[in-house]
């Protein structure tokens, strides 16, 4: 097993998994103290990005000759750019938050401030990507018939969703959004971080998992774009379960896999 010392100074090594272990419940407990109005504001811009990502994910795939597989491959590389935006240019989401559960494991953080930051986090995302759908819609982008059509499948398929199909692909798309996030605190360079997020995500999109936040913007955009009939007790219904599957794929699986082997309480 390779070590896990600190590199020397200067080194462009990435960090091993007990660094990152570390790094992960370091950066969960300043999260956890993080004043109220930053934590909204860096939600809002996270929840925005990932629609952004959505919206290009919807142009990528319209009209697509290449395949079922291609295609969603090449969207979900397109779909990245959302969490690139996150982890690079700032942002708090709630599906990579989900880790923050590490630093509650270890007794870093209470359970109430990893509450407080959740909720914080998660109606600032709805808020971001709700706008994003706004602008989306009166912008006309979304007047062209391919991507209006596919605006229209996307919204629909996440609606026929029986609550265990939400459910499980919740947990799905979360653990390898969790673990892109996990890996981005591995490297060093932004163009390091880049790279490990790209395949966690394409996959987690080409697969068609759930992820709670893109739902935010891709259901309401259609609704508000008359695509597909007005449910928001369906929306509603797909937001919860999808969001309890991305919490247990996240918090559960992954956060609480690498406290079994790497979480040690502060002494």
């Amino acid at each position: 097993m390779p070590r896990d010392d600190v590199p020397a100074t200067g080194s462009q090594d990435a960090y091993g998994p007990a660094q990152i272990a570390r790094r992960i419940s370091a950066a969960g407990v300043a999260k956890g103290q993080s004043a109220a109005s930053h934590l909204f504001v860096l939600a809002v811009l996270a929840g925005a990005f990932i629609a952004l990502g959505a919206l290009f994910y919807t142009l990528i795939i319209s009209d697509s000759a290449l395949g079922a597989g291609p295609t969603r491959l090449i969207g979900g590389l397109a779909f990245a750019v959302g969490l690139v935006l996150v982890v690079i240019a700032g942002g708090e989401l709630f599906t990579g938050n989900a880790l923050m559960s590490l630093p509650w494991l270890e007794g870093r953080l209470t359970m109430g401030a990893l509450l407080r930051n959740w909720s914080i986090v998660y109606v600032g995302n709805l808020v971001g990507a709700l706008l994003i759908a706004v602008l989306v819609v009166l912008s006309g982008v979304l007047n062209s018939p391919a991507l209006s059509a596919t605006a229209a499948d996307m919204a629909d398929t996440k609606l026929s969703l029986t609550m265990t199909e939400a459910f499980f692909r919740g947990i799905l798309c979360n653990m390898l959004v969790c673990l892109a996030v996990w890996m981005s605190a591995a490297a060093r360079s932004a163009s390091g971080k880049v790279a490990v997020i790209l395949l966690p995500i394409a996959a987690f999109v080409a697969i068609g998992f759930e992820h709670s936040i893109a739902n935010m913007y891709v259901v309401p955009v259609a609704m508000l774009k008359g695509v597909v009939s007005y449910d928001p007790v369906g929306f509603v219904r797909n937001l919860v379960v999808v969001t309890a599957g991305n919490v247990v794929g996240g918090g559960i699986l992954i956060a609480g896999a690498y406290w079994v082997v790497f979480g040690k309480p502060e002494s």
